[in-house]
């Protein structure tokens, strides 16, 4: 089990750590709907550092990002971030990801803890033209410092202008006295925020500047658990839930991250997929009946006959109801169906909504 740089920072601050990616994580310090409550109300710090980063550079680098990823990276720009994915060669994902331009010979890939390996070996056997790869994920730690007063609790930190920062774009600077820091208009609660990358030596200084300056604004530590509820909310995928090696982006409404104006891995078959349309689809849902979905409870009909599963679900603590997602077949993916989830041979009814849930 490997731990972050902060492990001892979690345990000391009375964290309920689990096993997570391989690594020994915060699952939860108050509480899920306290914690939750705290990044859509005000600012919360999630310790991500298992992610993985990997550095990609040379004169053929954004030539292996095209070729192996699923948006077009032609289209970033210094200092811009694009969400994509991976796809694989059977019409599935081998994990989605953030690709960084640091320049034009220069970029960043953050990657699933999870996958961190799977991902680096997949990315390296199409790495033909000799483009200098390095693998900082275990040398760099990650926070996640989320919430609408973010840029009001990190400001006295860094020279940087956060509040003008627009989303999915990133600068290098220093902060909190350290640096070489990338802060990121980045993150995944769809609250706002920022995201933080520096090296592991720095992150006890880090973590003590952020919770100093951050006390006025009522800035809280958060766990794995609220995190998940949190995108779910926002209907966002989580790698190995809502898709994995056997789901396609097209299936998974991963279209506007697939653009065919360049060859990719597997390209054709997706375009055919997207052209002809597709057999399920990943839909939202809420209970109307009570109960809670979880990770694959079958989805059924009326007449009982299944029809999907679900990939991910939770009593929402923003809605007050209970949520998930699921592929269903496509005929019954419509806004307003009527579905059932199978909760323990229980047929309990739930109807299709649109993404995002919480609005």
């Amino acid at each position: 089990m490997k731990n972050t740089a902060l492990t001892n920072k979690h345990i000391s601050l009375g964290a309920k750590m689990v096993p997570f990616a391989g690594y020994n994580m915060p699952v939860q310090y108050e509480g899920i709907n306290v914690e939750h409550a705290t990044v859509r109300n005000a600012v919360g710090v999630f310790d991500v550092s298992h992610m993985g980063e990997f550095i990609l550079k040379g004169e053929n680098a954004l030539d292996l990002i095209q070729r192996v990823t699923s948006n077009d990276a032609s289209k970033l720009h210094d200092g811009k971030v694009q969400y994509s994915c991976l796809p694989n060669k059977d019409g599935g994902i081998v994990d989605d990801l953030l690709v960084y331009r640091i320049d034009e010979k220069s970029y960043m890939l953050v990657v699933n803890a999870s996958n961190i390996e799977k991902d680096w070996n997949w990315i390296q056997q199409f790495n033909t033209a000799n483009v200098e790869m390095h693998n900082i994920s275990d040398k760099t730690s990650l926070l996640a410092i989320q919430g609408p007063k973010a840029a009001d609790a990190l400001q006295s930190l860094t020279a940087i202008d956060l509040a003008s920062m627009e989303y999915y774009t990133f600068k290098k600077g220093t902060f909190a006295g350290v640096d070489n820091v990338v802060v990121s208009a980045t993150g995944y609660t769809g609250a706002g925020g920022f995201e933080i990358y520096f090296e592991n030596e720095h992150a006890d200084q880090m973590w003590d500047a952020i919770f100093k300056a951050g006390a006025e604004y009522g800035i809280k530590p958060i766990g794995l658990a609220a995190r998940d509820t949190l995108r779910l909310e926002m209907g966002f995928c989580l790698y190995g839930n809502d898709i994995d090696d056997t789901t396609s982006p097209i299936e998974a409404g991963l279209g506007w991250i697939t653009k065919f104006t360049k060859p990719f891995t597997n390209a054709e078959a997706l375009q055919a997929q997207k052209e002809a349309g597709v057999s399920r689809k990943l839909i939202g849902f809420e209970m109307i009946d009570r109960g809670i979905p979880r990770h694959d409870y079958p989805i059924v009909d009326a007449e009982g006959n299944v029809i999907g599963k679900v990939t991910s679900g939770t009593q929402s603590p923003s809605l007050q109801k209970a949520i998930g997602m699921g592929y269903v077949t496509k005929e019954l993916a419509k806004e307003g169906t009527e579905i059932f989830i199978d909760i323990r041979n229980n047929k309990v009814k739930a109807k299709i909504v649109k993404f995002p849930f919480y609005k």
